[in-house]
Parts: C-alpha cells; sequence; structure tokens
C-alpha cells in the first residue's frame, strides 16, 4: 500500500528542542517513515504506512509527548433522520472520514456535533459527507468557522491572560524591591513582613504565570530531551526557593523574588509579542482563502439559484455578472469579458475570455456577463491546489536549517552544564561580593541563574520556518508557488538558467510572418499587408483548411484573422512531408516545402533571393503555386512571447548565465538567441537529450535552473538543480517541478529567483544572530557582566528580532 501523508496542527511548541521531541515521539510510532515539524507554522508533516499506525495512533503520541494536536468543533442540524438506526449509521459515515476524531448525532433534533482536525478535513466536506449518507442538512450561511486560527487565538488569548497577571504583581513587587534597596522607601533592609510580602507578589507569578513551565519542563524531561522550558523553570526557581529558604529563616541573606518575577514576566511578555508576529507570517495563506468567492449563481431545473461555492458540483454552469469573483474553474461557453487574475498570476493586465476559454475560480470578472460550466471544484480548483503547495512548502525544512537543529538538540543540556561550572566557579574561585547583603553563594547563584535565563534556543529554531514562511507566501501572491524549502533555498543559488525554446521563449504556436507576392515583372515585393497578399492567402488557406498540419493552421489562423472569406477545397490531396495540393475556384493550387514545389515541375528560380533572406532570419518556408506557377511565399515562425527579451535581460542583470536549448537547426536557434539579446545556445536537442545536456552544464560546476512546461520537460526539470514549470494555469499540482509558476510570463522566473535571494539573505541573517546572540551573550552572562533580568528581556526580544527581520521580506521591493 501507498504510504500516506497527513499534517497535523499541534500546539504547545516554544523551541527548536520542542520540534525535536515531537518529531523524536512521531517517529517512534510503528510504521512512521517521516516526520518534519516545523516551529513557525506549528504544524507536523507525517508520512506513513496506514496498514501499520493510524491517525488517533500519531495524536496520542504527540500527546504523550506532552503537546497537543489543535482540534475544531462543528455543528450540523440533519433534518431527515427517521429512527436511532438513521442516527447511528451517520454517525458511522461520520467516523470513516479522514480526520474526524469524535461524532456525536442526537436523534430528536437533529443535532450533529463533530470534532476534527482541520487540516484534514474542512466543515464543507463535513456537510458533504452527511449528504452522501443520505440525509439533508440544514443551511447555514454564516461565516465557516476556521478551527486551527481558533486554537492560536485561544493560544494568544491565554498568553496576555498570563502577561496582564504577571504585570499586576510584578510591576508593584519590583517597584518595592528596588526602592527598598536604593533607599527610596523607608523600609528596614532585613524586615520580615517585607520579604514576606514580595513572597505574596511573587508566588502567583512564579506558579500560576509559570506553571506552564513546569507543566512542559516535566514532560520534556520525562520524554528524555530538555527545551526552554527547563531553562525557565530552572532560572526562575533558583531565584524563587532560594528567597522563600531566607524569608522562612532557614539561611540568612537576600531575597531574589523580584528577580524570579520580572524573569517570568519578560519571557511571557517576549512570547506574547513572538505569537503575534509569527500570525502575521501566515497572513498570505489567509489572504489566499479569503478570496474565495461564498456564494455562487447557477442555473438550476432552468431556474437561476444562488447557492454557496462549496455546492457547486461539477458540470453545473455558473452565471457571473460583471464585478463578481468567479466562483470555480470552469470553460466560458457564452458571453464575452475581461478578467482580472492578478491576484493568483501576478499580471497586471486583465485577461479577455470568450466561448472555450478556461476561466479560474477567485479571479474577478471586469466587464461581461460569462456563463461557464464548472470543471474543476472543490479540493480540485486552481486556488485550492495553491493553498495546499503553500501550505506543504511552509512545513518543509530548508537544508540550512539542519546546522541549527543538530546544535538545538544539545544546546539545552550544554547550557545547563555551563550554568554549573559558572555557579562552581564563583563559588569556589570568585572574589569576596561588593555588596554586603550578597554572599558569595548568592553571587555564583545569580550568576547562575543569568546563564540560564539568557540561553535562547528559540531563536535558531524560528530562523529559518520563518522566513521560508513569509517567502513562500508572498511568492504566492507574485504568481510564483514554491513547494518546499529546499527548493527556495537552491534557487537562490543559481547561476545558470536553462530555457526550454518552444513554449518558454515562444508561443510554441507556429504564426504568419512574411508573405511575398510574385509580380509580373518577375520581382517579389512585399504583400503581408496589400490586397494582392490577402487574396493570396485566402487562396493558400482555402487548401490548407483541409490540412492539420501546424504550419498549415498558422496560414488558416492568419486569414482568419483578416477575415477572409475561405472557399471548400476540392480533390484535396496531402504529400507528407511536402504540401498540400486542391481545386479551389477551379484553380489548382499547391502549397507546400520548396524541395516538393521543385520536385512537382515549378520554377523557383525567381524565389531564390527571398528564401535565403527568410532561412536567415529562421523561417519556416511555404511556396504557393496555382496552376503550375509559382505565386507567393510564406515565412512562417514560432514568435517570441511578450516580455522574453525583458525577461532575458533581468536574468543577466542577476549576473545569471542564460541557456537556449532547443531541437532547431543551430542556424535557426541562433535567430531567436539574437531577438532575445544573443544568449547561449545549445541546437538539435533530441528530447530524450535534455536532460544529458543539463547534466554537463552541472558538470562544468552550474547551479542550474531549468525552465520548462513542466510536463513535457520532466526529466530536464527533474535533473536540475531547481526545475521551474512556467504556464502552468490551473493545472500547478500536474507540474513535476519544485517551482511553479502560474502565468506564462517568462518575466516570473526572474521574480522567483531574486525573491529566493532575499528569503536566503534573510535566512542568513536570522542565523548569525541566533548564534551570535547565543555566544556572545552566554559567556557575558557567565562572567557577571548581566543581570538575570536584563538576560530574561534580552531572552525575550532574540526570538521576536528573528520573526520581525522575516517580516521585512512582505515589504521588499522583488
Amino acid at each position: 500500500m501507498q504510504p500516506k501523508q497527513v499534517t497535523l496542527p499541534i500546539t504547545g511548541m516554544t523551541c527548536a528542542n520542542c520540534v525535536a521531541t515531537v518529531e523524536r515521539n512521531l517517529k517512534k510510532v510503528p510504521g512512521v517513515e517521516s516526520a518534519v515539524v516545523n516551529l513557525s507554522t506549528e504544524r507536523a508533516a507525517v508520512v506513513f504506512d496506514p496498514t501499520l499506525a493510524g491517525l488517533p495512533d500519531l495524536i496520542a503520541r504527540v500527546e504523550r509527548a506532552g503537546y497537543g494536536v489543535a482540534a475544531g468543533e462543528a455543528e450540523f442540524w440533519a433534518l431527515n433522520l427517521g429512527d436511532d438506526a438513521d442516527a447511528r449509521r451517520l454517525q458511522k459515515a461520520l467516523l470513516a472520514v479522514e480526520g474526524v476524531l469524535q461524532a456525536d448525532v442526537t436523534l430528536v433534533n437533529g443535532r450533529v456535533v463533530v470534532q476534527y482536525v482541520p487540516t484534514l478535513v474542512s466543515q464543507v466536506e463535513l456537510r458533504r459527507a452527511i449528504r452522501a449518507a443520505g440525509f439533508a442538512v440544514r443551511e447555514e450561511h454564516g461565516e465557516v468557522q476556521d478551527a486551527e486560527a481558533q486554537a492560536r487565538q485561544h493560544e494568544l488569548a491565554e498568553q496576555r491572560r498570563f502577561l496582564w497577571v504577571g504585570l499586576f504583581f510584578t510591576v508593584p513587587l519590583f517597584v518595592f524591591s528596588m526602592g527598598r534597596d536604593l533607599g527610596l522607601i523607608p523600609v528596614p533592609m532585613h524586615a520580615a513582613w517585607a520579604n514576606w510580602l514580595m513572597l505574596a507578589l511573587a508566588t502567583p507569578v512564579q506558579f500560576y504565570v509559570g506553571g506552564g513551565y513546569y507543566v512542559s519542563a516535566f514532560k520534556a524531561l520525562r520524554n528524555g530531551a530538555a527545551n526552554m522550558d527547563v531553562l525557565v523553570a530552572l532560572g526562575s526557581s533558583a531565584a524563587y526557593f532560594y528567597s522563600l529558604a531566607v524569608t522562612v529563616g532557614l539561611l540568612s541573606g537576600h531575597v531574589y523574588f523580584e528577580t524570579a518575577a520580572v524573569i517570568l514576566t519578560l519571557i511571557k511578555l517576549g512570547k506574547f509579542l513572538e505569537a503575534r508576529a509569527r500570525g502575521a507570517t501566515s497572513e498570505a495563506i489567509r489572504k489566499l482563502m479569503e478570496l474565495r468567492p461564498r456564494l455562487a449563481r447557477v442555473v438550476r431545473n432552468g431556474r437561476e439559484v444562488e447557492i454557496p461555492a462549496d455546492d457547486v458540483v461539477l458540470g453545473d454552469i455558473v452565471i457571473v455578472r460583471p464585478g463578481e469573483k468567479i466562483a470555480v474553474d470552469g470553460v466560458v461557453v457564452d458571453g464575452r469579458s475581461s478578467v482580472d487574475e492578478a491576484m493568483l498570476t501576478g499580471e497586471s493586465l486583465p485577461v479577455e475570455k470568450g466561448p472555450g476559454d478556461a476561466v479560474i475560480g477567485a479571479t474577478l470578472n471586469k466587464a461581461g456577463l460569462l456563463r461557464f460550466e464548472a470543471t474543476r471544484v472543490g479540493k480540485q480548483t486552481a486556488l485550492a491546489q495553491i493553498i495546499r503547495l503553500v501550505e506543504d512548502a511552509q512545513t518543509s525544512k530548508a537544508p540550512i536549517q539542519k546546522l541549527a537543529d543538530r546544535i538545538s538538540a544539545v544546546f539545552v543540556p550544554i547550557v545547563i552544564g555551563v550554568a554549573l561550572l559558572t555557579f562552581l566557579g564563583w563559588y569556589l574561585l570568585g572574589p569576596m561580593p561588593m555588596h554586603g547583603d550578597e554572599t558569595i553563594f548568592t553571587q555564583a547563584l545569580i550568576r547562575m541563574v543569568a546563564v540560564l535565563v539568557i540561553a535562547c534556543p528559540c531563536a535558531m529554531g524560528l530562523a529559518t520556518p520563518t522566513a521560508v514562511m513569509v517567502g513562500t507566501g508572498r511568492g504566492a501572491g507574485m504568481g510564483v508557488l514554491i513547494k518546499n524549502g529546499e527548493a527556495l533555498e537552491r534557487a537562490g543559488r543559481v547561476t545558470t538558467v536553462v530555457l526550454d525554446k518552444t513554449g518558454t521563449l515562444t508561443r510554441g504556436q507556429p504564426a504568419l510572418t512574411d508573405l511575398w507576392v510574385l509580380q509580373p515583372d518577375g520581382k517579389f515585393v512585399d504583400g503581408l499587408h496589400s490586397a494582392a497578399g490577402a487574396a493570396l492567402l485566402r487562396l493558400a488557406a482555402s487548401v490548407e483548411k483541409g490540412s492539420e498540419h501546424p504550419l498549415g493552421e498558422a496560414l488558416v489562423a492568419a486569414a482568419n484573422e483578416r477575415e477572409l472569406t475561405l472557399s471548400d477545397p476540392q480533390a484535396f490531396r496531402a504529400q507528407v512531408g511536402g504540401g498540400v495540393m486542391a481545386v479551389v475556384e477551379g484553380q489548382q493550387v499547391r502549397v507546400g516545402s520548396p524541395r516538393w514545389l521543385e520536385s512537382e515541375g515549378v520554377d523557383l528560380q525567381p524565389a531564390q533571393r527571398v528564401l535565403e533572406q527568410l532561412e536567415a532570419q529562421a523561417r519556416t518556408v511555404l511556396l504557393m503555386a496555382v496552376e503550375g506557377s509559382l505565386k507567393g511565399v510564406f515565412g512562417v515562425a514560432d514568435t517570441l512571447k511578450e516580455g522574453a527579451a525583458e525577461a532575458v535581460e533581468e536574468l543577466k542583470a542577476l549576473g545569471l548565465r542564460v541557456v537556449m536549448m532547443t531541437g532547431d537547426r543551430l542556424r535557426t536557434a541562433q535567430a531567436i538567441a539574437q531577438q532575445v539579446g544573443g544568449i547561449e545556445v545549445l541546437a538539435e536537442v533530441l528530447p530524450g537529450d535534455k536532460a544529458a545536456q543539463v547534466k554537463a552544464l552541472q558538470a562544468q560546476g552550474a547551479v542550474t535552473a531549468m525552465v520548462g512546461d513542466g510536463i513535457n520537460d520532466a526529466p530536464a526539470l527533474a535533473q536540475a538543480d531547481v526545475g521551474i514549470a512556467i504556464g502552468t494555469g490551473t493545472d500547478v499540482a500536474m507540474a513535476s517541478a519544485p517551482l511553479v509558476l502560474i502565468s506564462s510570463d517568462l518575466r516570473g522566473v526572474a521574480r522567483a529567483i531574486r525573491l529566493s535571494r532575499r528569503t536566503l539573505r534573510t535566512i542568513r541573517q536570522n542565523l548569525f544572530w541566533a548564534f551570535f546572540y547565543n555566544v556572545l551573550l552566554i559567556p557575558a552572562a557567565a562572567a557577571g557582566l548581566m543581570h538575570p533580568m536584563l538576560a530574561a528581556a534580552a531572552m525575550a526580544m532574540s526570538s521576536v528580532f528573528v520573526v520581525s527581520n522575516s517580516l521585512r521580506l512582505k515589504k521588499v521591493k522583488i
């Protein structure tokens, strides 16, 4: 059986050690092949054998490790439950849906309550499952709740509550303690009641505000790991319990209740700010989700009815008026309009749509009324695929993160070791304290607490995933879909871009570019825009009406563009590899290659100069003869895409080597290369040899990006360091490349590489800060240069800095 992948929303993680703990525990479940946990998105992507493990096993293991899986609760009303058997059947049908944890059905009033994992199943799918079981559902037109977002909001609200409680007790405690120590408050230094007052203020902070750290630290240690919470719990507890011993008379000396309280409150402040900032990193996904229209107007039983967009089914005829959003993907059957697709493709100009053209759900109809047939609904729509790809990318890990993960795995034990050495060093070798109420023991204790509190594994854990999250989200808004963190990182290191010619640089559709008419004096003149040229084109296109050859179709398309009236050919005959012949309006007309017409006895001498000129311009030449006499010459070429030359210029400006790969002859390929700015050419490359050519470039030391159509170029895209599929449109999931451009605009390649470079630069900045911070400040704390309260403030802000630096990507000009 094929391995299965699920994405679980994890709650309760605070640092990189939490990530490692969840990953390690998930991998212990029999049948799990891989588990990748992302701290920034708080999600776990798990690949497992469904014959050996199931969703309950994975959730149970996460909970046993001390963390949670965010679950949503949905309420529905089933309308036609007949008896208890119906209720049990509906419950069984719901429990069979992947992602449903519990389902309760009340027969009396038809109330259905479902607990589910929001990353695996949506309320829309649950409603469909109820209908599929044979029951109607009362329509609720309110907003569908985002269960995962609700879980995050609940977590944020909880952090806010802890922060306010901490501030309520810590501020007066800090003011009282500092005022007494500085002589600003007339309280004797060793007054017993003052210590008891400070104990009363510090205790709620220690065990209510800081209670979560104790629980998390216990669970981490129970799982054989140590995380940030262990450091915070050790540091604050050392200060609190030493002060408690002094207060109850077991020890003599100064109390440090304010130190313990300030440590916990400042760290709570940092966590609250970090949680808020991390919420902003997922803004791109929310914006994509908000693009989905809630309602659609469809034709049912001959009448227009307005229904929830989620209820549109394949084959429905959907009506879209000017100014409305298109509900699902489809094909226009009636009407003409311009559609703004900028929100998905990044292209600013509206696209003209008419019968037979594809439309994408969530895009905006600008001008006319459109009627289209729904061809993709639900999870199959382009928008749903894009959201899924971006979510997968944000869950993945970039290779550059591996170093941070390795360090994080041993970071906390090393810090605890350094803290113990700091205590022993100051206790055994340290100088006598300068303050009279401070002893050798308390001096060593304070230095140890500072080391424990200042160490921050969180910044290392967030350095890469937050940047990847913002970068992939920013890309989605520009029509650039990056499927994983590895592709994002590699794209930032690309040195050579290989462009497939047909369909990438060129339109992939031959078009008429030249038309020469033979005059009675035996000379050829340009007839592309003349009446004589139009007359010849009409005859040639009439013959080609019966042909399916791309060159013949180019002539017919040119005639249709000029609105020429074509005649029906008689006695049509096609010569494979040569051309076509037919009788049109009583005249025998031949259209084909020079070699074939010459073999048919047509004198080509007058056309030699024109033929040489067209071949030098990389044109495919077609000659036309009427009743055996040469009458005209047609030049056909695969024209460049709009913006191709600008795209090549942008790639060169980035310092990239640009190479065009094609199966065309060298002379033809060089002519195309000159039109786009003189790039390198790999000509006469057979389709099966494209991957070998990319491999040869890699052997020269190039980091390659291969740009192709994503399907026909699959081997070459897979061989390249980064495969970029361009112009996939609604079939974003079909492309085999790790980087997908929805639009066919080649300028998107430069945008993708610029985005990758900026994201990679941000990751490096984050990692430098995370390592620099710990390498510099842990020794400073050990040397006694930082008070624990200052250390707590620095630790709290380090993660906020990393997340905020990543958020700058949202505003950088790409």
